[in-house]
């Protein structure tokens, strides 16, 4: 555990950690809420950060003077990268894929088929997860633009790519 905030004797301290420019009391501490602000959050902040209360001659039982939470920076997905997979020839069989370089929670994939001929795909062609979909005995009405949404909680982002058959 690493000291990050400290309220001693009407001082409040920020110890010099990578949050030093960023954390801080939410309100006066002399108003009995001690909750913490980040600022300018990034993944790497997520983990469990503990508040301990110590108040000179109290008698509180050992570990009611503790609380712990779990703080989860949420990322957006990053914009993905659509790439094709096989020969687009007419008989044949591809697969489109998207993936997120970056997204927490890991992102889900959408595809789907922009106009003039509007198309959501469905497993077991769309694998929601890998972000891939099969397109198997190509034709040529199969043409066109294929876009992959990349969602989670924290927002999407989109790649399209043309399939030439």
């Amino acid at each position: 555990p690493v000291q990050i905030l400290t309220y001693l004797d009407g001082v409040a301290k920020v110890e010099e950690t990578e949050l030093k420019p960023r954390v801080g009391f939410l309100y006066p501490v002399l108003t009995h809420n001690i909750s913490v602000l980040i600022n300018a959050t990034r993944e790497r902040d997520s983990g469990q950060y503990m508040c301990t209360v110590n108040v000179v001659d109290d008698v509180t039982s050992t570990g009611k003077n503790v609380g712990v939470i779990n703080l989860t920076v949420l990322v957006p997905p990053a914009t993905p990268a659509c790439q094709l997979h096989g020969n687009p020839a007419v008989g044949a069989n591809v697969t489109l894929s998207c993936a997120s370089a970056k997204g927490k929670p890991l992102p889900a994939y959408q595809w789907h088929r922009t106009a003039p001929t509007l198309q959501v795909f469905f497993p077991p062609a769309q694998d929601r997860a890998r972000g891939t979909l099969k397109l198997t005995n190509l034709s040529l009405d199969m043409s066109g633009v294929y876009v992959c949404m990349a969602e989670n909680r924290a927002g999407s982002a989109e790649c399209s790519i043309v399939l030439e058959v």
